[in-house]
């Protein structure tokens, strides 16, 4: 089984805000055994936000993309737009 990474890039309304809801959110990631997470802003615009989670397996990374749990946090954010998610797989 090999490690996947899910990178999400969206833009959100207020970063502060979205990254409350984000800390909030942290029973999902662990629900799907993300082992790892990182947030990165924009140098020129601190709310257009990257996002990368580890999971031990692509299933899970795809998985945890599809709950509707996460929708709903991620609307609860701010997000302006939809999200960019994209899932690699260790080689």
């Amino acid at each position: 089984m090999m490690s996947a990474t899910l990178i999400v890039r969206h833009t959100v309304a207020d970063f502060a805000a979205w990254q409350k809801v984000y800390a909030e959110a942290g029973s999902i990631r662990a629900k799907y055994g993300c082992t790892g997470e990182r947030v990165l802003q924009s140098p020129s615009d601190p709310n257009d936000v990257l996002a990368t989670h580890e999971f031990p397996s692509v299933g899970q990374a795809e998985a945890f993309a599809g709950d509707p749990d996460l929708r709903t946090a991620m609307q609860r954010g701010g997000l302006v737009g939809a999200p960019r998610v994209e899932i690699f797989q260790g080689a």
